[in-house]
């Protein structure tokens, strides 16, 4: 079975789940650095598969008032100014976004080219799930990750 046809598939076993939303960073002289919505998908792990796209996985944070507080670690500072990003964006008090995502061109796996984490071994799409590691098959790695998504 093909790359789009395993996701369509997915797609389609997803449908009463919620999806999360997707963010981009805007620059605004008058508003701020803030995070807004660029569209929402399902989070399956390294994949993040919208109704119309596939896209790998890059920061995921919930959207958060902003607060003044101390930090022991300037990443935590980081982190809490992206939170504040988006809700000043316009995602909701603890709504989970995914920023920084990349998009997947699953017509070239398909045809035997590697695109993000996914790949073709043996004519079969198979998916890196993290850095480093060997491919597994994505047909198998779907079903896992809607079983999770279902909860």
């Amino acid at each position: 079975m093909t790359a789009a046809a395993l996701l369509a598939n997915a797609r389609d076993e997803l449908r009463d789940v919620p999806q999360n939303g997707l963010g981009v960073v805007k620059v605004s002289r008058w508003r701020g650095t803030r995070i807004v919505r660029a569209g929402q998908a399902w989070h399956l792990g390294v994949l993040l598969l919208a109704d119309d796209a596939v896209f790998e996985t890059g920061e995921v944070l919930r959207a958060a008032a902003e607060v003044r507080r101390g930090y022991t670690a300037e990443s935590a500072r980081a982190r809490a100014d992206r939170r504040a990003q988006a809700r000043r964006g316009g995602f909701a008090e603890g709504e989970i976004v995914h920023v920084d995502w990349h998009p997947i061109d699953v017509a070239a796996v398909d045809t035997g080219d590697a695109s993000g984490p996914l790949v073709l071994v043996d004519g079969e799409p198979h998916v890196r799930w993290a850095p480093g590691a060997s491919p597994v098959p994505l047909a198998g790695y779907l079903a896992e990750r809607i079983a999770l998504a279902r909860g």
